[in-house]
């Protein structure tokens, strides 16, 4: 018997809906890509006395996932090359789930168990989903990347200054605190479902497989460098200076209270920058005037920082704004700068390995150059000419070019 066809309208209808819900799943899957990390810092302190952790383990246990962003960024094109786009991401947000749930539990071996699969599972959907946004908006694809930078950045925010709170609700104090952010996770899973029906081709199987196997690597493109050490300098400062503001603002008479306030607003100022992109990148001919103002607000933030310290919040307003506007930059030229999805899978890959290891490395060693040298002049100044080289290469990598 003959199915009757569906009318057009139907069918557009039907499109409409599934666009719909690719869009909301995508900015779900955002909003889970850095509170799971963010919900941790506040209640660092009260882990690390009920745990008896030594200060080496709590750092480690903070800076694990950028360390595992950095190994697993790489490896992610092949898993995505070998079960599609739509798997990759629901392989993962299966991952944080499970991670966040285990890392709750009462057997203290769980805290480091649950935070690898977190770190993993966040490292696989970064790679992926500015790849997803490329193939399937392909020329909303800047707009819809400030977007879902923005989400990510301000859920990020929340989980930060809630996390305290909510541990406070519950017996169980930051287990339970930590627990709670299963659940927009697991929101995201179920909205994600009905895209792994979506038959997402793998590399292999692509219609023209040879093209797509045959492109050149990032790796040997001096494009590809420049986009991914533009990612990796802007990553050191936003870093740097979420973890060493404290402590800076301390040393100049600046009570904790404040300096907790100041560094929220730099995020506030941060999110507001992503959300301005959503209207000037689509605007703007190529990326290098984007580049240099991006880099030229975090030079002048970090520089009055190193001159004038006393007026650190005009200095982290600064900062905020180049620094929000640097991330969104640095993710969209994953799109901007391949010829198509496959290439940019490996790009994003690249470039979130080297701006990790970078993002972990970078805090350190700052720390290390303040111990050496009893103070913040040395660390600043070296940071100052970071941003210089972050201005270069944000430059070259915002010509109108592709990776050929």
């Amino acid at each position: 018997m003959l199915q009757p066809k569906s009318s057009p309208v139907a069918v557009a209808r039907r499109s409409r809906l599934a666009k719909t819900l690719l869009l909301v799943g995508i900015m779900l899957v955002a909003a889970n890509l850095r509170a799971p990390l963010t919900s941790v810092g506040p209640l660092l302190e009260q882990i690390q006395q009920q745990l008896m952790l030594s200060a080496t383990a709590a750092g480690l246990l903070s800076s694990l996932p950028l360390i595992l962003f950095a190994v697993l960024s790489p490896l992610t094109p092949s898993i995505a090359r070998r079960i599609g786009i739509e798997r990759t991401l629901g392989l993962a947000l299966l991952m944080l789930v499970a991670g966040i749930v285990l890392r709750s539990q009462t057997w203290n071996g769980m805290l480091w168990v649950g935070s690898v699969l977190i770190g993993s599972a966040i490292a696989f959907a970064n790679v992926v989903l500015p790849t997803l946004v490329k193939r399937d908006f392909p020329h909303r694809a800047t707009a819809m990347i400030s977007a879902y930078a923005a989400v990510m950045s301000l859920v990020a925010a929340m989980a930060s200054g809630m996390s305290v709170p909510l541990a406070v609700l519950n017996d169980n104090g930051w287990r339970f605190s930590l627990l709670c952010w299963s659940l927009p996770a697991f929101i995201a899973l179920v909205i994600w479902l009905p895209q792994l029906r979506q038959r997402s081709i793998p590399l292999a199987r692509t219609a023209n497989p040879i093209a797509a196997e045959t492109f050149r690597s990032p790796w040997s493109s001096a494009l590809g460098w420049q986009v991914a050490l533009f990612m990796g300098l802007q990553s050191i400062t936003f870093y740097t200076i979420i973890g060493w503001f404290s402590a800076f603002a301390a040393s100049h008479g600046t009570s904790p209270q404040q300096a907790g306030f100041e560094l929220f607003i730099y995020q506030m100022v941060a999110i507001i920058a992503n959300f301005a992109m959503v209207f000037a990148l689509p605007r703007s001919r190529d990326q290098r005037g984007i580049a240099l103002v991006s880099s030229l607000l975090i030079f002048i933030g970090v520089g009055g920082l190193l001159l004038l310290p006393s007026r650190s919040l005009i200095w982290l307003i600064f900062a905020g704004l180049g620094a929000g506007s640097s991330l969104v930059l640095a993710l969209s030229f994953f799109g901007l700068r391949s010829q198509h999805h496959h290439q940019a899978t490996v790009l994003s890959g690249m470039a979130q390995s080297i701006g990790y290891l970078l993002a972990a490395l970078g805090p350190t060693l700052f720390g290390l150059l303040h111990d050496l040298t009893k103070g913040w002049t040395v660390p600043l100044v070296i940071l100052l000419g970071l941003t210089l080289l972050q201005m270069l290469f944000g430059i070259l990598a915002g010509r109108r070019k592709i990776i050929h």
